[in-house]
């Protein structure tokens, strides 16, 4: 069940002349690099892709795209936190997923953006033009195979997560969504036993398909079993990681 979306969302900064937009000059030193497509880049091949990226920075409550618009860019987001949005015909709303730091956007066989792409943290992400991505893929047949290897990746996701939205428990949902959050943070090197929340718990509901009370009892649950703490409202630490995994009913961890 999801909720009705009131905000308005500004528009995010396209001009690369504009404030928040400025041109990219040490990929190398990106500290997702190693999450991102351009890792399959030698550093001479990275300084090709220097000189047709635009770093944009996304305010929060900012807009990247709107749904219906034509795709003219793709996206790798270097910091913070995206949301990609559905809305219903009756004004109700699905998040079909989140984008987070080494993400990259723009793997789609349609012309046109499929979800309104909001910004919900303070976010910058690496844009370049579809044309010259597509010169770049066909200059560098090893970036072409990391993107196939991102687009494999991306349909085992929205598989898992189908299955995930499948299961009628709430607890099982929410747990299985902390332990895939707690995976993403140890591949950016943090401690996967605390997770940082950048999206709120009405965000987390329209993910899952639960009500944000729902999920707000269900983190109360979670926490009275001794499974995780609050320590804030946007930070989770994982207490008991077994526990948690046999409660995702799922043995892919």
């Amino acid at each position: 069940m999801t909720r009705p979306h009131s905000g308005t969302a500004l528009s995010a900064v396209e001009d690369p002349a504009a404030p928040g937009c400025s041109p990219l000059r040490d990929c190398l030193h990106c500290s997702v690099r190693h999450l991102a497509v351009c890792s399959a880049l030698s550093p001479d091949e990275v300084q090709a892709l220097e000189r047709v990226t635009v770093s944009q920075a996304l305010p929060l409550g900012s807009t990247l795209a709107r749904a219906g618009e034509p795709r003219q860019h793709v996206y790798t987001i270097t910091a913070g936190a995206l949301r990609l949005v559905r809305t219903l015909a009756d004004g109700r709303r699905q998040i079909s997923g989140f984008v987070l730091p080494g993400d990259f956007l723009g793997l789609s066989g349609s012309d046109h953006h499929r979800y309104d792409i909001e910004a919900i943290a303070d976010s910058r992400v690496c844009r370049v033009a579809l044309p010259q991505m597509k010169d770049l893929r066909s200059r560098f047949p090893h970036l072409e195979r990391k993107l196939l290897q991102r687009a494999c990746q991306e349909l085992d996701a929205a598989q898992d997560a189908a299955m995930a939205l499948g299961r009628l428990q709430p607890a099982e949902k929410v747990a299985d969504f902390l332990l895939r959050l707690a995976a993403r943070e140890a591949l950016l090197g943090e401690p996967g036993l605390r997770v940082t929340l950048p999206m709120g718990r009405g965000d987390i509901a329209d993910h899952l398909g639960l009500t944000m009370e729902t999920v707000s009892r269900t983190f109360t649950k979670l926490r009275q079993q001794g499974l995780i703490a609050l320590p804030h409202l946007n930070t989770v630490e994982i207490l008991d990681e077994a526990g948690l995994q046999k409660l995702s009913a799922d043995e892919s961890y």
